[in-house]
């Protein structure tokens, strides 16, 4: 029997698609081509305005391809070899070969998720906690100090709001919001009400907040504070996520995803604050204040501890057949 037969594909791609993508856009592809998979980006699925280099949403599909790895390791597989393609699609081929063990951090996947409310006050046993993550990951750079977090919250709210005041970016990302019941792709993809920790009204208002409101409430001065997230990310700890200047984005996305299992692993709720990467103001000020290494970038941030709450082990992701796609499919050829 094949080692990847289309029932085994299934199990596998039901396991991988449970890594994050950016606004859970879930860009990612597979097809089989004899004992290998092929990553295949679906060209539908990007972000112009917010990801215009498509850095996002490759990085998207390098945690795909370390979800895929760790679902093989249950099966006594492994990926022997990553052929990262020069061109769009496909983007990368995964040889596969026995001789796989069971990953370290299998465990944490079916309950990693963003959790967007409130964290605890950390205590003894939370800072042990972040202790062990700053221990075992040389990545991430762990922040617990009250006024060096409260700084960061007051930049992420600036970062946020500078993001949503650029129009094609606030459209963009109210596009892959489902903050209503009806909204196409509820339940699929995209960031719905319960993700996002927004209670019924709240979701309503704010679709309205982001959506035809915004230019006026910007005008009065409302629209910052009403967009604000900054007593949430002031009440967790921080952790700044950085990798090799240079690093292909499918490599960096497969650390970002064991980063956040490994939190998931400690029992560390977390969100990404991507915003503070993203904006270039932000991002200078974090690497210049906290020590990030020369020869590194500042890929993501991370507000964490322990969730004020019970987050939701829910994943809301597009049906597995969906994302399995036949040679007749591909839109490109497949060059090797």
């Amino acid at each position: 029997m094949a080692m990847l037969d289309r029932p085994v594909v299934e199990e596998l791609v039901a396991e991988a698609r449970l890594a994050p993508s950016v606004h859970n856009i879930q860009p990612t592809r597979w097809q089989r081509d004899g004992e290998a998979l092929l990553v295949l980006a679906d060209d539908t699925r990007q972000l112009p305005a917010a990801d215009p280099s498509g850095h996002d949403v490759r990085l998207s599909h390098g945690a795909a391809i370390e979800g895929m790895s760790i679902a093989l390791g249950r099966r006594g597989l492994r990926i022997g070899r990553i052929e990262i393609a020069s061109g769009p699609n496909p983007v990368a081929r995964l040889v596969v070969e026995a001789g796989g063990a069971p990953d370290s951090l299998a465990a944490a996947v079916a309950t990693r998720m963003s959790w967007r409310g409130a964290f605890q006050p950390p205590d003894d046993e939370t800072q042990g906690r972040l202790e062990s993550l700053d221990s075992e990951r040389d990545d991430l750079i762990v922040i617990s100090q009250r006024d060096a977090v409260t700084a960061i919250a007051d930049l992420g709210n600036r970062a946020a709001y500078h993001a949503l005041c650029d129009d094609a970016q606030r459209r963009e990302l109210l596009h892959w919001m489902r903050l209503r019941q009806g909204d196409a792709g509820n339940g699929r993809d995209g960031l719905d009400a319960e993700a996002l920790a927004l209670g019924r009204v709240e979701a309503l208002g704010a679709a309205w907040v982001l959506g035809p409101l915004f230019p006026l409430l910007r005008r009065i001065g409302l629209a910052a504070p009403l967009t604000s997230d900054r007593a949430k990310t002031a009440s967790g700890v921080i952790a700044l996520f950085h990798r090799p200047a240079g690093e292909d984005p499918i490599e960096t996305g497969q650390a970002f995803y064991r980063a956040w299992l490994t939190m998931e692993r400690l029992r560390l709720a977390a969100c990404p604050v991507s915003v503070l990467a993203d904006w270039p103001e932000a991002n200078r000020m974090l690497v210049a204040q906290h020590g990030v290494p020369t020869g590194r970038r500042l890929v993501n941030v991370f507000r964490l501890g322990v969730a004020a709450g019970a987050p939701s082990t829910r994943h809301v992701r597009l049906p597995v057949q969906e994302l399995i796609t036949e040679p007749s499919e591909m839109r490109s050829s497949a060059a090797r």
